[in-house]
């Protein structure tokens, strides 16, 4: 019975706080606010200079890979557990798509830095 009370007062807060999310007055953005801020000093150059994609491109496979690096930190501990078979085929299960990514972003030349 506690569960519902809890989800139910999960669901109202949320609801509550997207309506005052939405309600709220937008702010148009001026030119102080769309301005570069370094510290104080004025810009030395341009804020919006493009920037490599590639390097984005792999920005953003290291934070994958890195986050599921993290996700099986755990597993030496959890071989420990009651069922270590099934921690180990899920570890390895994980491992291999891991490893299937890897060779997909490979292949495709997601991993080139020169073109």
């Amino acid at each position: 019975m506690k569960l519902i009370y809890t989800i139910t007062i999960i669901l109202i807060m949320i609801i509550i706080l997207t309506t005052i999310a939405f309600w709220l007055p937008q702010t148009t953005p001026d030119l102080e606010k769309l301005s570069p801020y370094e510290c104080g000093f004025d810009p030395t150059g341009s804020a919006r200079l493009p920037f490599s994609l590639r390097f984005f491109l792999i920005a953003i496979l290291f934070l994958l890979f890195d986050l599921e690096i993290a996700l099986l930190m755990p597993a030496p501990w959890a071989m420990n557990s009651y069922n270590p078979t099934l921690t180990h085929m899920w570890a390895t299960t994980f491992i291999f798509i891991l490893t299937l990514g890897l060779i997909y972003e490979w292949l495709q030349g997601g991993l080139e830095w020169a073109e």
